[in-house]
């Protein structure tokens, strides 16, 4: 192999790494199957998203994945693999992927990594069935306004019980 192939390979695996580290959620797939108008819909849709996706040598990941101690992640690089790398939301990488999936067979969701720790396509599947991080805030804010709300309600009910009192 000459210097230059060489240099080019290592610059890829330091590509990989730093995804890999800045990637917050994951997702390994095999896309086998899917034609060239099916890809380009699900790379659009990724796109859209602010998420990454590229086609990998396996070999180049494993050698990322040493790196960056996801070896566990290493038994899902096999067979034709892309990867989507999302760095804002965990979930929306494994959501929009799963969607895709349900409507095209072809795509295999085959693990990935969320915040550093691998899991498997049962869970990648699990992690697209949570709100997206808006989500769970709006869930949130709606739980802590509940308690003012009502002490607001209260104190109006006991200010107008005390009005009608006093006429």
């Amino acid at each position: 192999m000459s210097v230059q192939a060489h240099e080019e390979k290592a610059k890829l695996v330091e590509e990989i790494v730093d995804r890999l580290n800045r990637s917050k959620g994951t997702v390994v797939t095999d896309y086998r199957g899917l034609n060239v108008a099916e890809i380009t819909e699900l790379r659009k849709q990724l796109r859209e998203a602010g998420i990454e996706f590229q086609v990998l040598k396996n070999t180049l990941t494993r050698r990322a994945t040493e790196k960056t101690s996801l070896t566990e992640l290493d038994a899902y690089l096999m067979g034709p693999t892309a990867i989507a790398f999302g760095y804002d939301d965990p979930v929306k990488p494994a959501k929009i992927l799963n969607d895709f999936a349900k409507k095209h067979k072809a795509l295999e969701l085959k693990g990935g990594v969320v915040e550093g720790r691998v899991i498997s396509s049962s869970e990648v599947v699990a992690l697209a069935g949570l709100p997206s991080r808006e989500g769970l805030l709006s869930m949130l804010l709606s739980v802590l306004q509940a308690p003012m709300r009502n002490l607001a309600y209260a104190v109006k009910q006991i200010a107008e019980k005390q009005e009608t009192a006093a006429e």
